[in-house]
């Protein structure tokens, strides 16, 4: 039997939709607050908008409030659902593992449903028992659309927000590929740093229509490379619409022309790349006027990436940019080069749990006297970590430290490129991956106004005699 996900593909390819059509018989839209008037409700909406849905999404709690006979018309609703078209539960289940089971039998096997919302704060044998059919699907709730949800879900652990570490979680709980995470649309920076870390998960994103989201950066943030991976729910603005049949095809048809034009919302950058660079010009990490480098030259901009150490927030955000590069890799360890990139490198394997060494500068003459600190094994391969590139003569020193120590190394990540190191790595067989080229963010500090005229003019014609 196909799993949940397989079957949500399905769907959604059959329809070309995104559309989770919200089933939330709201007391106020009803001609009467009962259970029937609820379940009549959900009957019209399903009849008029089931040729745009790839699923619907029934609330729960619109139903428990009429008791025995609200559930009764819950299971009516999703058993109207025609065949094929997946139901999420919206109930937002999760208790201790006995009861976590029974509400796992309720939603599946007594209502009928084909996946629904857990929450995970009770953890893994919480959100077990409603995992254990690969034909049903679950949505963790991770970074929640309503306005609240930086009261927990922002809190650092472990260098991350709480809500990367719930995502970090299912991926390893996903054991049978029926686990997506609940990714709020309205806040699309969020949703583009999960989607960098987590390229292959399904996200439902809630926040389109009456919370105001702005679909195309939502879209632009969440979807995969493959143009799927994002359920987008909406209730009210479909269910509120003098025709709710036209409303779902106008949101199905406008779901779809941003999917067909991705990369025209990116020609800058996505949300979460777009906050960092604004965090690099704040805090001083890139300044224009009139500087020495260290190859003598005379420079109208400088960049002092070690500025990101003295804000905890931004080093981690920045390490979580990193980390969209490195997932890819197949390597052991991370390198970290001293010593602009060592704080970041921590900040990486924080939140990686990869094991960091690093080369020194300067081997003493004393004690171990290692070139390379920190444990690891002849053969191991390490993906070094810096924090710029102008020309990669600067990385061979350190990389050649880490070959003689018995160290593989075949890449190198860095946060910014100024635009010529990629071609010297290379000729040594390395292959550079950097988050930002430095003329992509100085196009982007423009647009926005955020450097004058002169600042851009400067640094564009300095980068073409580098």
């Amino acid at each position: 039997m196909p799993g949940f996900f397989e079957r949500l593909e399905a769907r959604a390819g059959v329809v070309d939709s995104l559309l989770c059509v919200g089933l939330d018989p709201h007391p106020d839209d009803l001609p009467e607050s009962s259970a029937a008037a609820a379940r009549e409700f959900c009957l019209r909406l399903i009849e008029a908008t089931h040729p745009f849905a790839a699923a619907f999404k029934p609330n729960s709690a619109f139903f428990e409030i009429y008791g025995a006979a609200g559930i009764e018309a819950l299971a009516a609703v999703i058993a109207a659902v025609p065949q094929g078209i997946p139901v999420v539960l919206d109930a937002k289940r999760g208790d201790i593992g006995s009861t976590s089971a029974a509400y796992a039998r309720a939603a599946f096997d007594t209502l009928g449903a084909n996946a629904i919302t857990v929450n995970p704060y009770l953890g893994q044998d919480a959100v077990q028992p409603f995992l254990d059919d690969p034909g049903k699907g679950v949505f963790l709730l991770c970074r929640t659309s309503n306005p609240g949800a930086g009261d927990l879900q922002d809190l650092m652990t472990g260098g991350a927000p709480l809500y990367m570490e719930v995502a970090r979680l299912a991926e390893r709980w996903n054991t049978k590929s029926n686990l997506g995470l609940v990714v709020g649309a309205t806040y699309p920076a969020e949703l583009a740093e999960l989607r960098g870390a987590h390229p292959e998960l399904w996200f439902l994103a809630p926040g389109i229509g009456a919370q105001g989201a702005d679909l195309k950066a939502a879209l632009s943030a969440g979807l995969r490379s493959d143009g799927m991976g994002l359920l987008v729910p909406v209730s009210r603005g479909i269910s509120r619409a003098a025709d709710p049949a036209t409303a779902a095809r106008g949101f199905r048809d406008e779901l779809n022309d941003a999917r067909r034009q991705p990369q025209a919302l990116q020609a800058g950058l996505d949300p979460a790349r777009a906050r960092l660079a604004d965090d690099l010009l704040r805090l001083g990490c890139v300044q224009f006027g009139e500087f020495t480098l260290k190859s003598g030259a005379a420079s109208p901009i400088y960049l002092d990436l070690r500025r990101l150490a003295g804000d905890p927030v931004v080093l981690a955000r920045a390490a979580r940019a990193y980390l969209a590069l490195l997932h890819p890799l197949v390597f052991d360890r991370v390198a970290g080069l001293p010593y602009a990139a060592l704080p970041i490198a921590a900040a990486i394997c924080l939140q990686g749990g990869w094991p960091l060494v690093y080369p020194r500068k300067e081997v003493k003459d004393y004690g171990t006297k290692s070139a390379v600190e920190g444990p690891y094994i002849d053969g191991e391969t390490v993906v070094v970590v810096d924090d710029l590139i102008t020309t990669g003569g600067s990385k061979f020193e350190a990389i050649d430290k880490l070959k003689a120590a018995g160290l593989n190394v075949t890449d190198v990540a860095v946060l910014v490129d100024r635009g010529s190191g990629a071609a010297a790595l290379a000729e040594r067989g390395l292959h550079l991956h950097s988050v930002f080229m430095l003329h992509t963010l100085l196009d982007y500090w423009r647009a926005r106004d955020a450097i004058t005229q002169e600042q851009y003019a400067a640094a564009l014609a300095f980068l073409e005699q580098v």
